[in-house]
């Protein structure tokens, strides 16, 4: 609670003189006997004239009288009553009455022992903390025996706490009794008691639910309210009134000031209350509760803001249609504590079945029997069929062949088509009825529609089956066939048969779907779901409208991490860590017992962007404002709201400064378990605010930045736990709008301008974070139209925040903690670091509109000075998968990445420098223990906008992301220095269509790239088909001719991605790097080279737009040619990477500049080159060598060159500064060398940057023409062979984690089976295996193998194999062995080689003890393998599959395998 203080320079209130507030204090004390007495005649505080109370007359803060419920009391107390309540308010002298017997026994207030016991660890333990208070309390009721501690405390901090004085003198009794306070010492705490008594208290008054702490609603002095409906009347709760809405009602507005309170009553079995009005301002001590932290509301309110955009006129600071906070005001909403959102721990897949829904109809041109084959255990349709059994005579013996190839067990749906009577044979009718339990087949008449569903080989009574009568007149009717089946993991699903004529027209056809509600399994408990809730669940695939929305149903069977949705799932959502990322789908609760809407029209209207929104967005909004007295919203939901203005957001606090501790407020504000969605402008919007906690909040189908920091001043805010998706564009500002948008708005523009849609628009995130120094906890960002989570940078801050610090500071600000996040279909990038907004109006120079998207750079230093040291950026357990184009983005320095999980997407991970060279004195970004992933086991849907539908790499058909040529990579390289370490690279593999790499390079880069770039301990797993790729001319590449193209290059410094220790890796036609010990590697179109690498930087003047050529002297025919870069400089650049202590020519394909600067890149002390630059014959020059500052711009160290008599003498290196022309060849000779040291990743030494200025005078008409190598012919020098040093295998390399997920704590193991049929077998597979992390079991024999794993450690605890061949009494041996041998919370793993069948019974009931929702049938030759679990009560079956159904398509596979990731410490089994 914040105190109410005048802002500075604001009057006060009036002071009444010492007189008056003298004859007030018996109309106090009558007060305060009435109020003591339960009275309720002064429910509304008009007798006490405004302002005559001082605000610091209130005694103490707190109450605490939940405490006062226990029967026991401490022997010298009789009874109980009613203690003070937080209204009372005494005087001076009735101040000193009460001190008077602070000393005597007060029999008013007869305290509980249990009470006083809480009371007393509270107030110790909010004292002296948890240890001491436990300490001295170790025990918890009066029952117990107390063991008096060994304990001195001192008393002033016990004095000092805000807490009524009896009760601080009965605590202060009870540790004198506990032998932990001293007479002397009780004595001094009564005199300290004494004396605050009798001094005014600082503090101000607080609202009468932070004192009491008692239920709101609850309050004797609330006065009933019923006032009915009219909307044409405007109520004011004011002067001290305090009121109970205890009915719905309807306003014009409300307002709610000057001490007024307004509480909704709390009537569970009552009706809902609803609150309409256009709008409802709370300020000057006004107060609008309904429920309170303590006591949660439990009925369902309502708050209905109406009113279309052109109705009335705008409230000055809060516009229309909002609930408004002011100075002073309290607003408190507090509904029913729901869990606000959690994971899938069960793929959903579409329809609710792992194959999906099956549909099939036909009409014409199906005659006969139609069959369909699926598998009981999984519902998958195995085999589709027909048997034209009307004119074809030899369909009957085929149909025959077909069934006795069907296992039993097998489902089979039959069903009429036009007719299948005339040549069915008795034999096939005998099958049928005997092998499917047909009551019809036997009878079945010309063009009779028929339709059956049943087990192969099952009991008769329990087919279903059905048919009608044709009598000629074209319509019959459907014969419906429907039976129920469950899956081996406990999915209930339905087969449906039809057949019958409709109007002349003969259909057939069947349906698989699941039944009776699909339940979903998650990963919390949700018992606080209740039917008829509604919930959204994410997309786990490239495009984020594959969310879905469910309502849901009762379910009496569903354990408490459970819930039964009413619909069928479109799409696939993981619930699964797939490949070691976690990539489980989100599942948020969209309901609330409070609801704050707005009223909407039937369609958009009027001026409100009706050309982007075919529905009106003239929502609500609540906006809070400065100095409000306190601000709590949770469980609250919040629909319909936000308008597309500016400021009018469904949260908005607008320049509410500090709203924590620092700015007052003893209750931090928060925001906790809000349900924001189908909203038209932002979530919650923090402008020019500081310290605020979002938390559990959801916001969910939005347009605009949906968490939202507004002018880059807010800092020290707080997002825990939130979860945002389908975030959509808006039309507010530049950086909401789509490409449509973005060219339609203009308005703000200079002259005739068209904005660029991809970079001055198109960056709608979900979370815009515009200051680093904010804190992301738990976040999830699951789809937004551009960007997930965007740090964006404001050069200086803007709009009303404008000078609030200076420019740049933004940028040096060092970021808050960014932890444990998760990003992903979003189509820009999950994340992305780097770019800032346009700071300035638009004008003439620069005709963009304000905030338009623009270049910003970070590097965070302490204290955000950028004199000090480098304060890393630490991006610590991000999750990024199925993002279209990058996982991540992050440009500057230092930052790093760690824990973190890239999958499928477009680029996983793109790290670029801070600047460009010489503006950057040398950063550094780095990524380490972290997971690549190309294509994983998610394969997504089609539809929701998924682009993209191809092969992947494995031929099956997949979402893609881009396109289906976009080349995907892993780590991409952009400039540098980089560095990766301790990374794991999966399934990154070429196919016909895109070349897919694990490591890459940014394409059509004219950039410069640094040889510093560096990987080790890198870990490429067998399923990496392409480990690096430098490109090649074609689509997407371009020509792969820029300069940053030719120059790609990092360090292997370990060989764990080459194979040989200290390797570069360039791309093959870069001679810059080639020596004959290079290894060429056309796969990568790479080249892999031993050596020492930097860099030389190369400014040019005058002119700025020529072409270098520059070339090795021992390759001087192989010239690489770099185009440089000039972006907006006075001079052109190039940056080529050189190997150190060799010769270089160059050249231009121009007159050469008259003024160059080379500047010795990443050059340590010593390392030198040779140069050669062509110039005319008859030139002159001037030679300088200096040290230049980047930060400040001046030089200093500055020495000439002298012209030598040869070029030995000039390049002999002993340190002379000397240059040497030879008007013969046309070349100018220097040495360049670095004198200084350098330290870490800067480019240049502390001292500055070395460097060698050549100024030329040339004259117009000069011609030059130099010879190609100037320097003597010699062979290429020898450096170290790569192939003389390969790589140890490296046991440590890679991420240290099996999986990346949401919960690091937990641990995982990685388990792998392999079961073989005889036909693999005869393939030449010879082992069946289990493995479990690097420890691999084979089984060579026949029959079924079990290994126990116990699931909190992960160690093996049994193994046992049973002999299905020569084995007897197999079934009664395996449970046996179950019963007796397999004990609770153990993983139980088994896997099959050429089983024969099983003696005693091909259905083994034993496995439903182990988590299968129905006894698992084996049969002969069928490959299987089953991973289940035992444990104290059922936690689900993870995964389980026998394909013995599948015998067609079996003996096309090689082995049945599964792979997967254990949870050690739960019960979880996890694809891969």
């Amino acid at each position: 609670m914040r105190p109410r203080q005048a802002p500075p320079g604001a009057p006060g209130p009036p002071r009444s003189p010492p007189g008056a507030r003298l004859r007030l204090i018996p109309l106090l004390l009558l007060l305060l006997l009435l109020l003591l007495a339960g009275g309720h005649a002064f429910t509304v505080f008009t007798i006490i004239p405004e302002n005559s109370l001082n605000p610091n007359t209130s005694l103490w803060d707190m109450d605490h009288e939940r405490l006062f419920h226990s029967k026991k009391t401490l022997p010298e107390t009789v009874g109980s009553s009613s203690p003070l309540r937080s209204r009372s308010l005494l005087g001076h002298e009735g101040r000193k009455s009460l001190t008077q017997n602070l000393g005597q026994k007060p029999q008013e207030k007869q305290l509980s022992c249990d009470m006083l016991l809480k009371l007393s660890r509270y107030i110790l333990k909010d004292t002296f903390g948890s240890s001491l208070a436990w300490n001295l309390f170790r025990f918890y009721n009066c029952d117990q025996e107390v063991n008096l501690p060994k304990i001195r405390i001192g008393t002033l901090k016990v004095v000092q706490h805000k807490v009524k004085p009896f009760l601080l003198h009965r605590v202060l009794q009870l540790l004198r009794n506990m032998g932990v306070l001293s007479e002397a010492q009780q004595s001094k705490a009564f005199n300290l008691l004494k004396k605050q008594m009798l001094n005014p208290r600082k503090a101000p008054l607080k609202p009468e639910k932070e004192q009491s702490g008692t239920c709101p609603e609850a309050d004797q002095h609330l006065v009933p309210w019923r006032p009915g409906s009219d909307t044409s009347r405007t109520a004011v709760v004011g002067r001290g009134a305090a009121l109970r809405l205890e009915s719905s009602a309807a306003f014009h507005s409300l307002v709610i000031r000057d001490g007024g309170m307004l509480v909704f009553a709390d009537c569970p079995r009552g009706p809902p209350i609803t609150l309409r009005a256009r709008y409802i301002l709370i300020h000057d001590g006004g107060e609008l509760h309904v429920g309170s932290e303590r006591c949660p509301y439990g009925s369902r309110a309502t708050i209905s803001l109406y009113g279309r955009a052109s109705d009335g006129a705008a409230v000055e600071g809060f516009g229309q249609k909002f609930l408004g906070v002011g100075r002073g005001g309290v607003l408190e909403l507090h509904g029913r504590r729901t869990r606000s959102w959690t994971l899938l721990d069960k793929t959903l897949h579409p329809g609710g079945l792992r194959y999906g829904p099956y549909f099939s109809e036909r009409r014409w041109g199906s005659r006969g029997l139609n069959l369909r084959i699926l598998d009981a255990g999984t519902a998958r349709v195995l085999a589709a069929a027909r048997f034209d059994t009307h004119l074809r005579h030899g369909e009957c013996g085929r149909l025959r062949s077909f069934l006795a190839t069907q296992p039993p067990g097998t489902v089979v749906a039959a069903a009429v088509g036009d007719s299948a009577a005339r040549s069915l044979t008795l034999e096939t009718r005998l099958l049928l009825r005997d092998r499917l339990g047909s009551a019809h087949i036997s009878r079945l008449r010309h063009r009779q529609p028929w339709a059956l569903v049943g087990i192969l080989g099952g009991d008769q009574p329990f087919a279903a089956e059905d048919k009608r009568e044709y009598h000629g007149s074209g319509t019959t009717g459907l014969a419906v066939a429907r039976r129920e089946f469950l899956t081996y993991d406990g999915t209930g699903f339905t087969v449906t048969a039809f057949s019958g004529w409709i109007k002349g027209v003969p259909h057939n056809g069947f349906k698989v779907e699941a039944s009776n509600g699909i339940i979903l399994h998650l990963v919390d408990e949700v018992t606080s779901w209740l039917p008829g809730d509604r919930i959204v669940v994410a997309s786990t695939d490239y495009s984020m409208h594959q969310a879905e929305e469910f309502n849901l149903l009762p379910c009496p069977e569903c354990k408490s991490n459970q819930v039964k949705i009413d619909g069928s799932p479109l799409y696939l959502h993981i619930g699964e860590v797939i490949d070691g990322v976690d990539m489980r789908a989100e599942v948020g609760l969209l309901t609330r017992n409070i609801l704050i809407q707005g009223e909407m029209e039937d369609s958009c209207y009027g001026q409100n962007q009706c050309q982007f929104f075919s529905f009106d967005t003239f929502g609500g909004h609540i906006k809070i404002l400065k100095n409000f007295s306190s601000v709590h919203l949770s469980g609250v939901e919040l629909k319909n709201m936000g308008q597309q203005i500016l400021g009018s957001y469904p949260v908005h606090f607008h320049l509410a400064e500090d709203v924590d501790e620092r700015g007052g407020y003893e209750h931090p504000t928060y925001l906790d378990n809000l349900a924001i969605h189908h909203c038209f402008s932002r979530c919650v919007a923090i402008h020019g605010t500081h310290g605020l906690l979002v938390k559990d909040t959801i916001g969910y189908d939005t347009l605009g930045h949906c968490f939202f920091l507004e002018d880059g001043t807010e800092q020290r805010n707080t997002f825990y736990h939130n979860l945002g998706l389908l975030t959509k564009p808006g039309t507010i500002l530049p950086s909401d709008r789509s490409e449509a948008m973005c060219l339609a708005i203009r308005s703000n523009v200079y002259g005739d301008y068209v904005p660029v849609p991809s970079t001055d628009c198109m960056a709608v995130s979900t979370f815009w974070i515009a200051n680093p120094n904010n804190n992301l906890i738990e976040n999830a960002a699951a789809g937004a139209q551009d960007v997930g989570i965007w740090y964006i940078f404001h050069r200086v801050p803007t709009g009303q925040s404008e000078g609030q610090y200076p420019e740049g500071q933004a940028e040096y600000t060092p970021l808050g903690v960014f932890y444990n996040n998760r990003v992903h279909s979003n189509f820009k990038a999950g994340l992305f670091i780097g770019k800032g907004v346009k700071t300035t109006r638009a004008n003439a120079e620069d005709p963009r509109e304000y905030l338009t998207v623009d270049n910003a750079r970070f590097r965070p230093h302490q204290d955000a000075d950028p004199e000090k040291p480098r304060v890393p950026a630490v991006i610590d357990g991000l999750i990024a998968f199925k993002n279209n184009d990058h996982g991540a983005w992050a440009r500057g320095g230092d930052i790093i990445f760690c824990n973190s999980g890239f999958s499928d997407n477009g680029i996983g991970l793109t790290l670029a420098s801070d600047g460009t060279f010489p503006t950057d004195e040398g950063s550094s970004l780095e990524v380490t223990r972290s997971i690549f992933v190309g294509e994983s086991s998610n394969f997504g849907s089609q539809g929701g906008q998924n682009s993209y539908w191809g092969k992947g790499a494995n031929g099956e058909y997949r979402t893609l992301p881009r396109n289906k040529t976009f080349p995907i990579r892993g780590f991409q390289i952009y400039d540098g220095p980089v560095r990766m370490s301790k990374c794991t690279f999966k399934k990154f593999t070429p196919t016909v269509d895109r070349y897919s790499s694990a490591i890459g390079f940014f394409m059509k880069n004219s950039w410069q790239i640094s040889p510093q770039n560096n990987v080790s301990q890198i870990l490429m797993e067998k399923s990496v088909g392409l480990k690096v790729f430098f490109g090649r001319s074609g689509q997407w590449f371009g020509n792969n001719d820029n300069d940053g193209d030719k120059m790609s290059i990092f360090h292997d410094l370990d060989g764990s991605v080459t194979g040989y220790l200290d390797t570069f890796v360039g791309r093959a036609d870069n001679y810059l790097l080639r020596h004959p010990g290079c290894l060429t590697v056309p796969r990568w179109n790479g080249l892999m080279c031993t050596g020492k690498f930097a860099q030389l930087y190369i400014q040019a003047r005058r002119p700025e737009n020529l072409t270098l050529s520059i070339a090795r002297a021992t390759y001087h025919s192989h010239p690489l040619r770099l185009q440089g870069v000039n972006r907006g400089a006075p001079y052109q650049q190039y940056q080529p990477v050189v190997m150190l202590e060799q010769a270089y020519i160059i050249q231009w394909d121009g007159k050469t500049p008259e003024d160059i600067i080379l500047y010795p890149i990443n050059f340590n002390r010593g390392d030198w080159l040779h140069i050669a630059l062509c110039y005319p014959r008859e030139a002159v020059f001037q030679v300088v060598a200096d040290i230049y500052q980047r930060r400040t711009g001046m030089v200093h160290s500055v020495k000439h060159y002298l012209a030598a008599p040869s070029r030995a003498s000039a390049l002999n290196g002993t340190g002379e500064r000397l240059f040497y022309f030879d008007r013969a060849s046309g070349y100018l000779f220097v040495h360049l060398q670095a004198h200084e040291a350098r330290e870490g990743h800067s480019y240049c030494s502390q001292q500055g940057c070395e460097r060698i200025k050549i100024m030329a005078h040339m004259y117009p008409r000069d011609s030059w023409s130099c010879v190609p190598n100037p320097f003597p012919e010699r062979p290429a020098t020898t450096q170290r062979p790569v192939s003389q040093h390969p790589a140890r295998d490296c046991t440590v390399c890679g991420a240290p984690q099996l999986a990346i997920t949401s919960t690091p704590s937990v641990k995982y193991i990685r388990i792998q089976i392999q079961s073989l049929s005889r036909t693999d077998i005869q393939n030449h597979l010879t082992s069946a295996f289990i493995k479990i992390n690097d420890t691999i079991f084979l089984f060579n024999s026949h029959g079924l193998f079990f290994m126990v794993v116990d699931a909190c450690s992960g160690a093996v605890v049994s193994r046992r194999h049973f002999d299905t061949v020569t084995g007897e009494n197999t079934a009664t041996a395996i449970t046996d062995y179950v019963q007796t041998s397999i004990k609770e919370r153990s993983l139980v793993l088994v896997c099959s080689r050429d089983i024969a069948d099983v003696m005693g019974s091909s259905e083994m009931p034993i496995f439903t003890r182990l988590g299968s929702a129905k006894p698992i049938v084996f049969h002969k030759e069928d490959p299987l393998r089953i991973h289940l679990y035992r444990g104290c009560s059922f936690l689900g079956l993870a995964s389980l599959e026998n394909t013995s159904q599948a015998k067609p398509a079996a003996a096309t596979k090689a082995a049945l395998v599964f792979t997967g990731l254990y949870q050690t410490n739960g019960v979880h089994l996890y694809t891969v």
